[in-house]
């Protein structure tokens, strides 16, 4: 039995993370707006044993946007939901520093964590504007600025985490007798005033069993990750070979050491969306199938808008990306240039490049009988390519069925997963330290989550 073992998070989002499958025939069309497949979902995860679920977010769409965020619950009220249909398995929401008052939100998320008992996730998103429409939502013409939006958001988490603070543990006395339902001196206001943002406090709510939410983030550019090494516990990336994720995991952890981190205290999440099948050309059939289901209309709407200025009137979904110097565009947003060595290495197919793009392709270790996912875990695993893994099923509930039911057996056998949960908390899943009340002298907790 190894000390150290896999952590794995669920990403869940209505029928999977495959452009197609609500048209799959298994698949229940209007998922994304059906609480109790939700609950469900969660639910699984959680016989599983998982980590966490996680509900990403966007603030704008289009006629191009993905079929399951068309339509979808808001983030912080449905893990809210989903905290009362479970009793251990963390829930993560994602909420924008860019679009609501710092106030606002440690109130909403700080609510959540102790309606669940101290299993909250905050994944921290500065907000990339690919509808066109996110600015206008809320009033304004323009989106902020790629740098402008981390430096934002680095004063508004420093925000959060003051008022998280705001009240010591031990503040709520509740004292009948004498009449004393708190102790005034264990109550702080955080008086910030900063460059955005100017906030009196105190927040009118105190901390959860886990001290305050675990921070979560996925930022892929530069300013991305340097925010996230300095800030997050969780980090979300996705690789699609083991080399690229290996130097990514030297790279991150190096970051977070320059930040004066403990590397052991920030854990990296490989996203992978796994098809599993009984054998490999079972799962390969699968693959097809929910491929095939990809509509020309969609993809080319969803390319047209992404390559903007690209002209595909001549093209099909089997042209290969390189024909239309999709391999070496003088792109700038951080999205393209993330998946770019990949496209040049393999020019993929439009078809392909359109899976690879919406989140749904998979690395080809990760398609075929759950003997083979395993070990391809496993090997990611050992190998300090990730701490853990996010599962971005491309179909649900089907292939997280699949996981849980044959592939994390396996992995419990290998004795890298856990057989049953530990503690209470999301921060006792991962071992993360409750943060310490900057008020307190002593802190009320032991430093290792429940």
């Amino acid at each position: 039995m190894t000390s150290r073992q896999i952590k794995l998070a669920a990403y869940l989002v209505g029928t999977g993370m495959h452009v197609a499958s609500w048209r799959h025939p298994a698949a229940q069309a209007d998922a994304s707006i059906d609480i109790d497949f939700y609950k469900s979902l969660a639910q699984l995860a959680e016989r599983g044993k998982f980590d966490m679920v996680f509900i990403a977010d966007s603030l704008g769409i289009n006629e191009a946007s993905h079929p399951n965020i068309l339509n979808r619950f808001e983030p912080i009220t449905l893990i809210t939901a989903l905290a009362g249909a479970t009793a251990k398995i963390g829930v993560v929401a994602t909420a924008s520093t860019s679009y609501i008052e710092p106030y606002n939100l440690a109130r909403l998320l700080l609510s959540a964590d102790q309606i669940s008992k101290g299993r909250v996730g905050w994944n921290i998103v500065t907000t990339r504007d690919l509808s066109g429409n996110t600015a206008r939502n809320f009033g304004r013409e323009e989106h902020f600025d790629h740098t402008l939006r981390y430096k934002r958001a680095e004063e508004f988490v420093e925000v959060i985490r003051g008022l998280w603070d705001s009240w010591e543990e031990d503040a709520f006395i509740r004292d009948k007798a004498s009449g004393r339902f708190f102790d005034r001196s264990k109550l702080h206001r955080l008086d910030h005033q900063g460059t955005f943002f100017s906030v009196q406090g105190p927040l009118n709510i105190g901390r959860s069993p886990q001290g305050y939410p675990v921070l979560v983030q996925a930022g892929s550019s530069e300013s991305g990750q340097n925010f996230a090494a300095s800030t997050a516990e969780v980090i979300f990336s996705i690789k699609y070979n083991l080399e690229d994720a290996q130097a990514f995991y030297r790279s991150f952890k190096g970051k977070a050491a320059a930040a004066g981190r403990s590397p052991d205290d920030v854990y990296i999440l490989q996203g992978i969306s796994p098809i599993i099948g009984g054998t490999e050309e079972e799962a390969r059939q699968i693959q097809q199938q929910l491929d095939s289901l990809i509509t020309d209309e969609t993809a080319f709407g969803f390319l047209t808008d992404y390559f903007k200025g690209i002209d595909f009137s001549q093209a099909t979904l089997e042209t290969k990306s390189a024909e239309l110097g999709l391999d070496r565009l003088p792109e700038t947003k951080a999205d393209y240039r993330k998946h770019q060595p990949v496209i040049a290495r393999e020019n993929p197919t439009l078809r392909e490049l359109y899976s690879l793009l919406t989140g749904s392709r998979t690395h080809d270790g990760f398609v075929g009988p759950p003997e083979k996912i395993a070990a391809t875990l496993e090997t990611w695993f050992t190998q300090k390519a990730a701490d853990g893994f996010m599962l971005m099923a491309p179909l649900l509930p089907d292939v997280l069925e699949r996981f849980v039911e044959h592939v994390v057996p396996i992995l419990q056998r290998k004795g890298l997963f856990r057989i049953d949960y530990e503690r209470d908390t999301l921060r006792g899943h991962f071992g993360l330290p409750i943060p310490k009340n900057r008020y307190t002298a002593s802190p009320a907790f032991p430093l290792k989550g429940r």
